[in-house]
């Protein structure tokens, strides 16, 4: 005899089916490192328990990763240096080897005076003008590389893009190495179209690399999102760094080949044969590197697109998205002109530092030779990799973050060179050089624990995944355009001129920073990508959620009301809507595939968009075991069109 239910309890079933179905709704949309207990946005709690929230979870994930770094090692005690080299190392190569080539040609050119100094400093045998031509060339290059690259990035894919950039280098340094000519003169002017060439592929290096490490968080189903969450901001700094070691490679392999070529000595004179050997040699390092670079990307980074073109498909373009890119403009378009006056601000900062360390070395250290010279730049760098991994760590930390890791970074730049260029003379004497020493290896610090790394993650990440490569181009091309500024100004100023002039873009940067950047720390980018689905479709008006936060728009943005349109309890009820439909579609799809071998994963990743799958794989059984004669798929009750109270995380 079959029982047949009374009304009372299929009410009872229906009401726990809902319950389970709004708990695992609630893990999808109110995850537990982004929402307290209650259902409440960490960024709408009150001051004091924000702070205890952020602080619990940034505890919570550190002891997870400590001891998830210790299993590993007691597994295999080398296990965590192979898992680095694979998601820090390789991801941020090409950046390693532009880093090597592009910072040592302020360090061979220090060189070439002393080898060669009819040509490179009283230029009787040489054109001047060429000579300050080569830094001018190098930086033009990167601009081309960066506006270019970027373009055909969002155009034709990232995969191509990487796959270009590499051979571009590549070629580049074969350029480099064999630069010959008939004269010294005609041998720089070789030099110095070659390293033209070799700096577009450098440019183009920065708008894919930084949209690589965005992407392969989101959409890639290699990282959990929560993992994109808390971690995306470290995995694109992590790969940046490795700008830093190229630096430190350089530096080191230099002072070594110098000691090798010039028969264990570092003093002067210097032939120019061994100065010959040390800067071809120099070179031909990092091409060997670069070589197995476009091997890698061609062969096993065929994925690199996959997001890009799921977007394309989504919006049913095939080229270049144009609309898009016309969207961004007009929707984004302070958020373009913070990522480009940040970046441009910095670069001031940052090329200043480097393309004229010398004159700073020098007045560290007077008299230095080469070697003196380097090993102070040495130094520097070293200090300035600390700087790296300080922002790495914090980058992703809710109560610092982006936005003030860079305001504090631009305003600590600002004091350590606006102190001496009032106090030049004080602090140049004897007894006070080590104070000036001291706020020279700081600014350096303080620039890659702010504007340096937070510049190269955010014109990537406050973007749009259709135009991303071209407005991260676009961004680091302006601040190039600060780096020779600063290159032309440097020909000409003393070191007190500069320090007197290049403070005051740290304060502008500040300034930039807070009215237009917006705070995207702690924000899943896939809400960003839902909010920028909403403007595509002419609807975002209707977009209610938390990529409108206060918290996580511009100070601009607020005042222009972006953020009227938030509510939470809104958006809560449209993803559920959101996911049912996509639930219902999913199951659609099963049922007409019923014949074939296919099964849930084999349903396309946009349409499930990753969590659909994990909430079908906790419902489902469920749903079914409750009322077992159900047919598939299942109809859901109507939840969106229910008030939803807010769910603990138990």
């Amino acid at each position: 005899m079959v029982h047949m239910e009374t009304p009372k309890e299929a009410l009872t079933h229906f009401e726990e089916m809902e319950i389970h179905e709004k708990a695992a709704f609630d893990e999808i949309i109110r995850p537990a490192d982004a929402y307290a207990p209650n259902g409440t946005y960490w960024a709408d709690l009150p001051i004091g328990q924000r702070v205890k929230f952020c602080i619990s979870q940034d505890g919570t994930e550190a002891k997870k990763e400590f001891a998830w770094l210790w299993d590993m090692f007691k597994t295999d005690p080398l296990s965590p240096i192979s898992y680095y080299f694979k998601n820090a190392v390789l991801p941020g190569a090409g950046l390693g080897l532009e880093g090597y080539v592009l910072f040592s040609i302020s360090n061979v050119s220090s060189l070439f005076s002393e080898s060669f100094a009819s040509c490179w400093k009283t230029y009787e045998v040489c054109d001047k003008n060429w000579i300050a031509a080569i830094n001018y060339l190098e930086v033009a290059g990167i601009i081309v590389g960066q506006i270019l690259v970027g373009f055909l990035g969002d155009w034709i894919g990232r995969r191509w893009g990487l796959i270009q950039d590499a051979t571009i280098m590549f070629i580049g340094l074969i350029m480099l190495t064999a630069a010959w000519g008939v004269t010294q003169n005609g041998w720089i002017i070789c030099y110095a179209w070659s390293l033209f060439f070799y700096s577009i592929g450098v440019g183009g290096e920065y708008p894919m690399t930084a949209t690589i490490g965005m992407e392969n968080g989101y959409g890639s189903g290699k990282v959990t999102t929560s993992q994109d969450r808390l971690h995306r901001g470290r995995s694109v700094v992590g790969a940046f760094l490795m700008q830093g070691w190229g630096q430190f490679a350089n530096q080191v392999l230099l002072i070594l080949l110098l000691l090798i070529f010039h028969h264990g000595s570092g003093s002067p004179p210097y032939s120019t044969v061994a100065t010959q050997w040390t800067y071809r040699v120099s070179f031909a390092i990092p091409a060997v590197g670069t070589a197995w670079l476009v091997y890698y990307r061609a062969y096993h980074m065929k994925a690199a697109s996959k997001q890009l073109e799921a977007q394309k498909k989504k919006a049913a373009v095939t080229g270049y998205d144009m609309e898009s890119l016309r969207l961004t403009f007009k929707h984004f378009g302070p958020r373009v002109f913070a990522t480009a006056s940040g970046w441009f601000a910095n670069d001031v900062f940052f090329y200043g530092n480097k393309l004229f360390q010398k004159k700073f070395i020098g007045v560290i250290s007077p008299n230095s030779d080469v070697t003196t010279t380097w090993t102070w730049n040495l130094v520097n760098i070293v200090v300035s990799l600390a700087g790296y991994y300080c922002a790495a760590w914090f980058v992703d930390t809710k109560l610092y973050g982006r936005k003030w890791m860079q305001i504090v970074g631009f305003m600590l730049c600002f004091i350590l060179f606006v102190i001496p260029a009032f106090k030049y003379d004080y602090y140049v004497k004897a007894e006070n050089i080590h104070s000036f020493q001291t706020m020279y290896f700081l600014s350096s610090f303080f620039n890659q624990f702010g504007p340096n790394c937070v510049t190269f993650l955010v014109a990537a990440e406050v973007f749009p995944t259709p135009i991303r490569g071209t407005a991260h181009g676009i961004s680091a091309a302006a601040g190039k355009l600060g780096a020779l500024i600063i290159a032309v100004v440097g020909s000409y100023t003393s070191v007190q001129q500069q320090f007197l002039i290049v403070p005051w873009f740290g304060l502008a940067g500040a300034l930039i920073t807070y009215i237009w950047l917006p705070d995207t720390t702690g924000l899943d980018l896939r809400e960003q990508e839902r909010r920028w689905q909403f403007i595509r479709e002419g609807r975002e008006h209707e977009y209610h959620g938390p990529a409108i936060h206060s918290k996580h728009l511009s100070v601009w943005e607020r005042w222009t009301g972006k953020g009227k349109l938030y509510d939470a309890d809104l958006d809560y009820k449209m993803k559920v809507a959101e996911f049912r439909a996509e639930w219902e579609a999913a199951m659609a799809i099963r049922a007409e595939e019923s014949e074939t071998d296919l099964g849930i994963d084999d349903i396309d990743d946009n349409l499930l968009q990753g969590s659909m799958h994990k909430y079908f794989e906790r419902t489902s059984p469920v749903i079914r075991s409750m009322n077992k004669d159900a047919p598939e798929p299942l109809s859901l009750p109507d939840a969106a069109n229910e008030k939803q109270e807010p769910m603990s995380h138990e």
